[in-house]
Protein backbone atom coordinates (compact mmCIF):
# COMPACT_ATOMS: atom_id res chain seq x y z
CA UNK A 1 0.00 0.00 0.00
CA UNK A 2 2.95 1.94 0.90
CA UNK A 3 4.54 1.53 -2.40
CA UNK A 4 1.41 2.25 -4.34
CA UNK A 5 0.90 5.41 -3.05
CA UNK A 6 4.75 6.11 -3.81
CA UNK A 7 4.04 4.91 -7.37
CA UNK A 8 1.30 6.98 -8.26
CA UNK A 9 2.33 10.32 -6.36
CA UNK A 10 6.54 9.59 -7.59
CA UNK A 11 5.79 12.11 -10.83
CA UNK A 12 3.90 15.02 -8.22
CA UNK A 13 6.79 15.00 -5.67
CA UNK A 14 9.70 15.48 -8.66
CA UNK A 15 7.17 18.21 -10.27
CA UNK A 16 6.49 20.02 -6.98
CA UNK A 17 10.52 20.21 -5.81
CA UNK A 18 11.42 21.01 -9.43
CA UNK A 19 8.88 24.05 -9.39
CA UNK A 20 10.23 24.81 -6.02
CA UNK A 21 13.69 24.78 -6.91
CA UNK A 22 13.35 27.04 -9.92
CA UNK A 23 11.19 29.70 -7.84
CA UNK A 24 14.29 29.33 -5.40
CA UNK A 25 16.60 30.06 -7.99
CA UNK A 26 15.21 33.28 -8.90
CA UNK A 27 13.60 34.81 -5.85
CA UNK A 28 16.62 35.98 -3.64
CA UNK A 29 16.34 35.41 0.47
CA UNK A 30 18.93 38.17 0.57
CA UNK A 31 16.14 40.94 1.27
CA UNK A 32 13.47 39.07 2.74
CA UNK A 33 14.06 40.47 6.33
CA UNK A 34 14.19 44.19 4.59
CA UNK A 35 10.20 43.14 3.24
CA UNK A 36 8.73 42.10 6.71
CA UNK A 37 9.07 45.41 8.46
CA UNK A 38 5.26 45.26 10.41
CA UNK A 39 2.55 43.52 11.05
CA UNK A 40 -0.04 45.07 8.53
CA UNK A 41 -2.18 43.26 5.78
CA UNK A 42 0.17 44.04 3.07
CA UNK A 43 3.30 43.13 4.65
CA UNK A 44 1.76 39.37 5.54
CA UNK A 45 0.69 39.32 2.05
CA UNK A 46 4.41 39.55 1.16
CA UNK A 47 5.49 37.29 3.50
CA UNK A 48 2.89 34.53 2.21
CA UNK A 49 4.20 35.09 -1.39
CA UNK A 50 7.75 34.85 0.25
CA UNK A 51 6.96 31.65 2.13
CA UNK A 52 5.01 30.02 -0.90
CA UNK A 53 8.00 30.19 -2.71
CA UNK A 54 10.78 29.01 -0.34
CA UNK A 55 11.38 25.19 0.98
CA UNK A 56 8.04 23.04 1.77
CA UNK A 57 10.62 21.21 4.78
CA UNK A 58 9.13 22.24 7.77
CA UNK A 59 12.64 22.12 9.85
CA UNK A 60 14.08 24.64 6.84
CA UNK A 61 11.18 26.66 7.26
CA UNK A 62 11.45 27.11 11.32
CA UNK A 63 15.45 27.36 10.61
CA UNK A 64 15.09 30.12 8.10
CA UNK A 65 12.10 32.31 10.26
CA UNK A 66 14.48 32.23 13.45
CA UNK A 67 17.41 33.81 10.90
CA UNK A 68 14.72 36.60 9.55
CA UNK A 69 13.55 37.32 13.86
CA UNK A 70 17.74 37.28 14.04
CA UNK A 71 17.54 40.00 11.33
CA UNK A 72 14.88 42.52 12.73
CA UNK A 73 12.18 41.54 10.44
CA UNK A 74 8.73 41.48 12.42
CA UNK A 75 7.99 38.63 14.54
CA UNK A 76 4.15 38.19 12.90
CA UNK A 77 5.28 38.52 9.45
CA UNK A 78 7.86 36.34 10.24
CA UNK A 79 5.41 33.34 11.64
CA UNK A 80 3.23 33.92 8.28
CA UNK A 81 6.34 33.41 6.37
CA UNK A 82 6.90 30.40 7.75
CA UNK A 83 3.64 28.81 7.59
CA UNK A 84 3.04 29.95 4.23
CA UNK A 85 5.83 28.40 3.25
CA UNK A 86 4.78 25.07 4.72
CA UNK A 87 1.37 25.29 3.58
CA UNK A 88 0.68 27.50 0.56
CA UNK A 89 3.66 25.80 -1.78
CA UNK A 90 3.40 24.07 -5.34
CA UNK A 91 3.87 20.30 -3.76
CA UNK A 92 1.63 20.14 -1.20
CA UNK A 93 -1.52 21.04 -3.69
CA UNK A 94 -0.24 18.55 -6.25
CA UNK A 95 0.16 15.88 -4.21
CA UNK A 96 -3.55 16.81 -1.75
CA UNK A 97 -5.10 16.55 -5.60
CA UNK A 98 -2.95 13.75 -7.24
CA UNK A 99 -4.10 11.32 -3.50
CA UNK A 100 -7.30 12.62 -2.27
CA UNK A 101 -9.15 15.28 -4.58
CA UNK A 102 -8.41 19.01 -6.09
CA UNK A 103 -11.29 20.28 -3.46
CA UNK A 104 -8.36 19.56 -0.59
CA UNK A 105 -5.69 21.47 -2.70
CA UNK A 106 -8.12 24.83 -2.90
CA UNK A 107 -9.05 24.23 0.79
CA UNK A 108 -5.14 23.98 1.66
CA UNK A 109 -5.12 27.16 -0.21
CA UNK A 110 -7.98 28.89 1.04
CA UNK A 111 -7.52 27.75 4.60
CA UNK A 112 -3.89 28.76 5.07
CA UNK A 113 -4.90 32.49 4.03
CA UNK A 114 -7.60 32.06 6.65
CA UNK A 115 -4.98 30.44 9.35
CA UNK A 116 -2.39 32.87 8.51
CA UNK A 117 -4.59 36.23 8.94
CA UNK A 118 -6.74 34.46 12.05
CA UNK A 119 -3.21 34.20 13.79
CA UNK A 120 -1.75 37.34 12.81
CA UNK A 121 -5.38 38.99 15.09
CA UNK A 122 -4.33 36.42 17.97
CA UNK A 123 -0.77 37.88 17.90
CA UNK A 124 -2.06 41.27 17.99
CA UNK A 125 -4.16 40.65 20.76
CA UNK A 126 -1.92 38.17 23.20
CA UNK A 127 1.52 38.83 22.39
CA UNK A 128 2.84 41.20 24.75
CA UNK A 129 6.29 43.11 24.19
CA UNK A 130 7.96 41.71 26.75
CA UNK A 131 7.15 38.23 25.08
CA UNK A 132 8.56 39.36 22.02
CA UNK A 133 11.79 40.81 23.67
CA UNK A 134 11.98 37.58 25.45
CA UNK A 135 12.07 35.35 22.28
CA UNK A 136 13.93 37.83 20.26
CA UNK A 137 16.84 37.64 22.85
CA UNK A 138 16.94 33.93 22.92
CA UNK A 139 17.03 33.69 18.85
CA UNK A 140 20.20 35.62 18.92
CA UNK A 141 21.65 33.11 21.14
CA UNK A 142 24.35 30.60 18.89
CA UNK A 143 21.42 27.17 19.41
CA UNK A 144 22.32 24.44 16.62
CA UNK A 145 19.46 23.55 14.59
CA UNK A 146 18.84 20.80 12.18
CA UNK A 147 18.37 22.90 9.27
CA UNK A 148 20.41 25.95 10.45
CA UNK A 149 22.78 25.42 7.66
CA UNK A 150 19.98 25.39 4.98
CA UNK A 151 18.71 28.82 6.19
CA UNK A 152 22.15 30.08 6.04
CA UNK A 153 22.70 29.76 2.35
CA UNK A 154 21.57 31.85 -0.25
CA UNK A 155 22.21 30.36 -3.82
CA UNK A 156 19.28 32.38 -6.08
CA UNK A 157 20.48 34.15 -9.18
CA UNK A 158 20.97 37.98 -9.19
CA UNK A 159 17.82 40.26 -10.69
CA UNK A 160 20.11 41.91 -12.62
CA UNK A 161 21.52 39.12 -14.29
CA UNK A 162 19.07 39.52 -16.57
CA UNK A 163 15.10 38.44 -16.76
CA UNK A 164 13.46 35.43 -15.29
CA UNK A 165 14.03 32.97 -18.12
CA UNK A 166 17.48 34.27 -18.86
CA UNK A 167 18.60 33.85 -15.37
CA UNK A 168 16.86 30.31 -14.87
CA UNK A 169 18.31 28.76 -18.19
CA UNK A 170 21.97 30.11 -17.37
CA UNK A 171 24.80 27.73 -16.03
CA UNK A 172 24.47 29.38 -12.86
CA UNK A 173 20.50 29.23 -12.58
CA UNK A 174 20.43 25.45 -13.60
CA UNK A 175 23.28 24.53 -11.02
CA UNK A 176 21.24 26.44 -8.43
CA UNK A 177 17.93 24.86 -9.12
CA UNK A 178 19.76 20.73 -8.62
CA UNK A 179 20.69 22.32 -5.89
CA UNK A 180 17.96 23.43 -4.45
CA UNK A 181 16.19 20.38 -5.21
CA UNK A 182 18.22 17.98 -4.04
CA UNK A 183 18.90 19.95 -0.58
CA UNK A 184 14.65 20.05 -0.36
CA UNK A 185 14.39 16.11 -0.58
CA UNK A 186 17.53 15.56 1.74
CA UNK A 187 15.46 17.81 4.05
CA UNK A 188 11.86 15.95 4.00
CA UNK A 189 12.29 12.46 2.32
CA UNK A 190 12.53 10.75 5.53
CA UNK A 191 9.06 12.32 6.22
CA UNK A 192 7.91 11.14 3.09
CA UNK A 193 9.31 7.64 3.85
CA UNK A 194 7.51 7.46 7.22
CA UNK A 195 4.35 9.00 5.96
CA UNK A 196 3.97 6.21 3.39
CA UNK A 197 4.96 3.58 5.69
CA UNK A 198 2.66 4.92 8.75
CA UNK A 199 -0.20 5.87 5.77
CA UNK A 200 -0.23 1.93 4.56
CA UNK A 201 0.41 0.35 8.07
CA UNK A 202 -3.42 1.67 8.87
CA UNK A 203 -4.65 1.50 5.99
CA UNK A 204 -3.76 -2.09 6.09
CA UNK A 205 -4.17 -2.76 9.49
CA UNK A 206 -6.48 -0.46 11.56
CA UNK A 207 -10.49 -1.70 10.87
CA UNK A 208 -12.81 1.01 9.24
CA UNK A 209 -15.15 0.52 12.11
CA UNK A 210 -12.27 1.69 14.71
CA UNK A 211 -11.76 5.05 12.55
CA UNK A 212 -15.44 5.52 12.41
CA UNK A 213 -16.11 5.18 15.94
CA UNK A 214 -13.13 7.63 16.41
CA UNK A 215 -13.92 10.26 13.83
CA UNK A 216 -17.53 9.96 15.93
CA UNK A 217 -19.44 9.14 12.32
CA UNK A 218 -22.86 8.09 14.33
CA UNK A 219 -22.95 11.47 15.23
CA UNK A 220 -24.58 14.87 14.25
CA UNK A 221 -22.75 17.39 10.95
CA UNK A 222 -22.23 19.34 13.34
CA UNK A 223 -20.47 17.28 15.94
CA UNK A 224 -18.46 15.27 13.54
CA UNK A 225 -17.27 19.17 11.80
CA UNK A 226 -16.20 20.57 15.02
CA UNK A 227 -14.49 17.07 16.42
CA UNK A 228 -12.69 16.47 13.19
CA UNK A 229 -11.03 19.74 13.19
CA UNK A 230 -10.19 19.73 16.45
CA UNK A 231 -8.86 16.38 17.03
CA UNK A 232 -7.33 16.68 13.53
CA UNK A 233 -3.85 18.22 14.67
CA UNK A 234 -3.72 16.81 17.77
CA UNK A 235 -3.36 13.36 15.60
CA UNK A 236 -0.65 15.47 13.32
CA UNK A 237 1.59 16.03 16.41
CA UNK A 238 1.12 12.12 17.47
CA UNK A 239 2.05 11.25 14.24
CA UNK A 240 5.66 13.12 14.14
CA UNK A 241 5.17 13.45 10.07
CA UNK A 242 5.62 16.65 8.54
CA UNK A 243 5.35 18.77 5.61
CA UNK A 244 4.37 17.00 2.40
CA UNK A 245 5.14 13.40 3.84
CA UNK A 246 1.32 13.88 6.14
CA UNK A 247 -0.47 14.24 2.70
CA UNK A 248 -0.65 9.84 2.65
CA UNK A 249 -2.08 10.01 6.13
CA UNK A 250 -4.47 12.83 5.71
CA UNK A 251 -5.82 10.12 2.75
CA UNK A 252 -6.17 7.59 5.07
CA UNK A 253 -7.99 9.98 7.75
CA UNK A 254 -10.55 10.93 5.14
CA UNK A 255 -11.18 7.33 3.95
CA UNK A 256 -11.16 6.58 7.72
CA UNK A 257 -14.22 9.16 8.12
CA UNK A 258 -12.76 12.56 9.45
CA UNK A 259 -14.41 15.66 8.53
CA UNK A 260 -13.15 17.58 5.44
CA UNK A 261 -12.36 20.17 7.69
CA UNK A 262 -10.46 17.74 10.05
CA UNK A 263 -8.53 16.95 7.02
CA UNK A 264 -7.00 20.63 6.46
CA UNK A 265 -6.51 20.85 10.56
CA UNK A 266 -4.46 17.74 10.09
CA UNK A 267 -2.49 18.88 7.19
CA UNK A 268 -2.00 22.50 8.98
CA UNK A 269 -0.61 20.84 11.74
CA UNK A 270 3.07 19.67 10.63
CA UNK A 271 4.01 23.17 12.60
CA UNK A 272 2.71 21.65 15.46
CA UNK A 273 4.54 18.29 15.80
CA UNK A 274 6.69 16.55 18.61
CA UNK A 275 10.05 18.04 16.90
CA UNK A 276 9.09 21.56 15.39
CA UNK A 277 7.98 22.54 19.44
CA UNK A 278 11.65 21.06 20.83
CA UNK A 279 13.25 23.49 17.97
CA UNK A 280 10.75 26.58 19.13
CA UNK A 281 12.14 26.12 22.34
CA UNK A 282 15.52 25.79 21.67
CA UNK A 283 14.84 28.85 19.27
CA UNK A 284 12.82 31.21 21.31
CA UNK A 285 12.36 29.94 25.07
CA UNK A 286 9.75 27.63 26.50
CA UNK A 287 6.87 30.46 27.25
CA UNK A 288 6.95 31.65 23.16
CA UNK A 289 6.52 28.05 22.61
CA UNK A 290 3.95 27.35 24.83
CA UNK A 291 2.10 31.03 23.10
CA UNK A 292 2.96 29.47 19.69
CA UNK A 293 1.73 25.71 20.23
CA UNK A 294 -1.52 27.62 21.65
CA UNK A 295 -2.67 30.03 18.97
CA UNK A 296 -1.22 28.09 16.07
CA UNK A 297 -3.59 25.12 17.13
CA UNK A 298 -6.61 27.65 17.69
CA UNK A 299 -5.96 29.26 14.32
CA UNK A 300 -5.73 25.87 12.42
CA UNK A 301 -9.04 24.62 14.15
CA UNK A 302 -10.88 28.18 13.56
CA UNK A 303 -9.67 28.14 9.62
CA UNK A 304 -10.64 24.35 9.25
CA UNK A 305 -13.64 25.26 10.46
CA UNK A 306 -14.51 28.23 8.65
CA UNK A 307 -13.04 26.11 5.22
CA UNK A 308 -15.93 23.49 6.01
CA UNK A 309 -18.62 25.97 6.64
CA UNK A 310 -17.81 27.47 2.71
CA UNK A 311 -17.04 24.28 1.01
CA UNK A 312 -20.55 22.79 2.43
CA UNK A 313 -22.43 25.87 1.47
CA UNK A 314 -20.35 25.98 -1.73
CA UNK A 315 -21.01 22.06 -2.21
CA UNK A 316 -17.44 21.43 -2.65
CA UNK A 317 -17.25 18.52 -0.35
CA UNK A 318 -16.38 15.27 -2.00
CA UNK A 319 -18.92 12.78 -1.33
CA UNK A 320 -16.28 9.74 -2.32
CA UNK A 321 -13.84 8.92 0.61
CA UNK A 322 -12.25 5.97 -1.01
CA UNK A 323 -9.09 7.29 -2.56
CA UNK A 324 -7.40 5.44 -5.63
CA UNK A 325 -4.22 4.91 -3.81
CA UNK A 326 -5.82 2.54 -1.62
CA UNK A 327 -6.26 -0.12 -4.54
CA UNK A 328 -3.57 -2.39 -5.22
CA UNK A 329 -1.66 -2.37 -8.59
CA UNK A 330 0.14 -1.28 -11.20
CA UNK A 331 -1.41 -0.40 -14.49
CA UNK A 332 0.10 1.21 -17.27
CA UNK A 333 -1.63 4.53 -17.41
CA UNK A 334 -0.52 8.29 -17.94
CA UNK A 335 1.29 7.69 -13.92
CA UNK A 336 3.44 5.47 -15.60
CA UNK A 337 4.37 7.55 -18.35
CA UNK A 338 5.17 10.72 -16.07
CA UNK A 339 7.00 8.56 -13.32
CA UNK A 340 9.08 7.62 -16.00
CA UNK A 341 9.46 11.34 -17.34
CA UNK A 342 10.18 12.44 -13.57
CA UNK A 343 13.13 9.29 -13.26
CA UNK A 344 14.95 10.90 -16.15
CA UNK A 345 14.51 14.76 -15.05
CA UNK A 346 15.80 13.63 -11.21
CA UNK A 347 19.22 11.70 -12.67
CA UNK A 348 19.41 14.95 -15.07
CA UNK A 349 19.17 17.09 -11.52
CA UNK A 350 21.28 15.10 -9.52
CA UNK A 351 24.22 14.64 -12.34
CA UNK A 352 24.34 18.47 -12.44
CA UNK A 353 24.23 18.56 -8.72
CA UNK A 354 27.28 16.12 -8.59
CA UNK A 355 29.21 17.78 -11.14
CA UNK A 356 28.81 20.95 -9.49
CA UNK A 357 29.79 20.83 -5.96
CA UNK A 358 26.64 19.48 -4.80
CA UNK A 359 27.95 16.83 -1.97
CA UNK A 360 30.51 20.21 -0.40
CA UNK A 361 27.11 21.85 -0.51
CA UNK A 362 25.48 18.87 1.84
CA UNK A 363 27.54 18.84 3.97
CA UNK A 364 27.51 22.70 4.76
CA UNK A 365 23.50 21.72 5.36
CA UNK A 366 24.90 20.31 8.66
CA UNK A 367 26.67 23.52 9.87
CA UNK A 368 25.33 25.47 11.73
CA UNK A 369 26.84 28.37 10.92
CA UNK A 370 27.36 27.45 7.11
CA UNK A 371 28.24 30.59 5.02
CA UNK A 372 26.37 31.38 1.94
CA UNK A 373 26.79 28.82 -0.96
CA UNK A 374 27.99 30.50 -4.54
CA UNK A 375 27.15 28.32 -7.57
CA UNK A 376 29.03 27.52 -10.69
Amino acid sequence: MAFMMLWDTLWALVLGFTISGVVQAVVSKGEISRLLPNDSPKTLGVACALGAASSSCSYAAAAITRSLVKKGANFTASMAFEFASTNLVIELGILLAVLIAWQFTLAEFVGGFLMIGILSVLFRLFLSKELEKEAREQAQKDVAGKMEGHAAMDMSIDPERGGIAKRLFSPEGLTATSHYFVMDVVGVWTDIALGLLIAGALGALVPSTFWRRFFLSGQSPAVQRVWGAAVGPLVSMASFVCSVGNVPLALVLWSGGISFGGVIAFIFADLLILPILNIYRKYYGGRMTLFLAVTSYVAMVAAALLVELIFSALHLIPAHREGEMLEMGLRWNYTAWLNIVSVVLVVLIVVRFLRTGGPEMLRMMDQPHAESHCCH
